[in-house]
């Protein structure tokens, strides 16, 4: 069977396409790799920044926009491997052997956050951990929290809960932030933001939700307790864009180049979601990447035909 575009991945971009593909009557198959809906905002206690659909559970709106996109597309259960094209036509292989050919393919795998990897950490996520300010931030007005990371996200993240929380604690691994000097300085400026270097976060605790952290400094071993309602943790993502290279250029991060039409530097190769170079990722943008690329899919099968 030869589909008119294939689909890797089944968070909000991925289902996004697949609901605008359907509506344009084209023949579209998605890829969930482990029949996994919704990629990382299954795992989020609370959205309440999506337009309209405001203090729902990130499960119950993923579930909403697979409702919405499995009239409008074939489904399947499986992990794409490699992707070639040959004679206009691409073949993507998945894990299991088997093989899927497709007009167009549209990526949308998305993006991991780097985890610090300690206790509590994986138990309090969506309960007081956040890998995401403007996603989060609002649930913590008039709160204490922590922002682990030196780099240019972390100051960012800090400077925007900083306008929003009574108190932010910046903490990092180093003696020095890594981030720019023009976020530095407004960090600098900032009386509510605590930097403290040289440290390392040893725990994550909480009641049902987040109440503490212990941390301990790198010289003197000695270790300290942070009482904070909320830990944002930004210390770099991990595109998942693997089956991209070689058809995709990507920067120096592995994030696919492509603007907001989708278009890669392979014809018919399109990317949406996370995994694309941009400035903002949030939800409303992975779905916005979706019904683009589509269009662009519209107009590229239009030009083979």
């Amino acid at each position: 069977m030869l589909y008119d575009v294939v689909i890797a991945g089944g968070g909000a971009a991925g289902l996004s396409a697949a609901l605008y593909a359907g509506r344009a009557r084209l023949k579209a198959l998605v890829i969930e790799k482990f029949n996994i809906t919704g990629s990382q905002i299954i795992y989020t206690n609370e959205v309440d920044n999506y337009l309209g659909i405001p203090s729902v559970s990130g499960f119950e709106l993923v579930n909403k926009f697979k409702e919405h996109a499995t009239d409008e597309a074939e489904f399947t259960e499986g992990e794409v491997t490699s992707i070639t094209k040959e004679d206009g036509i691409f073949t993507l292989e998945l894990e299991d052997g088997s093989k899927i050919n497709s007009k167009t393919i549209i990526i949308a795998t998305g993006a991991v956050h780097n985890k610090l990897g300690v206790k509590g950490e994986e138990e309090f996520t969506g309960r007081g951990v956040s890998y995401c300010a403007t996603c989060d931030g609002a649930f913590y007005k008039g709160k204490d929290v922590a922002v682990a990371g030196g780099g240019d996200t972390a100051l960012s993240e800090a400077l925007y809960l900083s306008n929003i929380c009574r108190k932010v604690y910046l903490i990092h691994r180093r003696n020095e932030l890594r981030g720019s000097k023009a976020y530095q300085d407004k960090i600098a400026a900032k009386e509510n933001i605590e930097f403290t270097g040289n440290v390392v976060i040893d725990e994550i605790r909480g009641d049902g939700k987040v109440s503490s952290l212990f941390y301990h400094n790198k010289e003197d071993n000695i270790k300290t307790k942070l009482d904070v309602d909320g830990v944002f943790i930004a210390i770099g993502m991990k595109p998942d864009t693997d089956i991209a290279k070689g058809l995709a250029d990507m920067d120096n991060y592995g994030y696919i180049i492509a603007g907001e039409d989708g278009k890669t530097t392979t014809e018919g190769l399109f990317v949406a979601g996370d995994i694309r170079q941009k400035n903002l990722r949030q939800l409303i943008t992975a779905v916005s990447d979706g019904a683009n690329c589509v269009a662009s899919v519209e107009e590229y099968l239009n030009t083979i035909k």
